[in-house]
């Protein structure tokens, strides 16, 4: 994905990449719009369920491993449709259209996917405590990431 979001902002004149949200490479009108989601949003999706899938079998026994590859599929599938229906152009519009809103609610799905997955593996005795410190870690850092990537956001009034 790395590769894809930096052939598609390089694609995407004047694209920034520490000010501008990702999705905005796939928006609606967008230079980029038709590409974006093809080397970005498609081959990602496969790889989660793919991976998640994975995890499903084998995992026999731990149901945590369970929930953990299930919220990978769902991560995966979130960013099909996050590819599927463009943001608009203009992210922080009042009345987003029907395809935004739809972005919008696949990547809160796909970012508590990812969120959940590590708390679980915290509860699980199936895990070492080696791995449920790294995920406590993981965990807190994605916090801390939300925190300030919001506090960074341009507001618009």
């Amino acid at each position: 994905m790395v590769i894809g979001i930096a052939i598609t902002g390089f694609k995407y004149t004047g694209y920034s990449h520490s000010t501008q949200f990702c999705s905005e490479l796939g928006a609606s009108g967008s230079p980029t719009e038709k590409l974006s989601p093809i080397i970005n949003n498609y081959p990602l999706g496969v790889f989660f369920c793919v991976f998640g899938l994975y995890i499903i079998q084998v995992a026999d026994t731990a149901i945590a491993l369970k929930i953990i590859g299930f919220l990978i599929i769902v991560h995966g599938i979130g960013t099909w449709i996050a590819g599927y229906f463009p943001m608009d152009a203009d992210p922080y519009t009042k009345n987003p259209s029907f395809s935004c809103k739809v972005h919008s609610w696949a990547g809160m799905f796909m970012m508590l996917s990812l969120l959940i997955a590590p708390l679980v593996s915290l509860s699980s005795s199936h895990f070492t405590i080696g791995f449920r410190l790294f995920s406590a870690n993981l965990s807190n850092c994605n916090n801390l990431f939300h925190l300030h990537f919001k506090k960074s956001l341009p507001t618009k009034k």
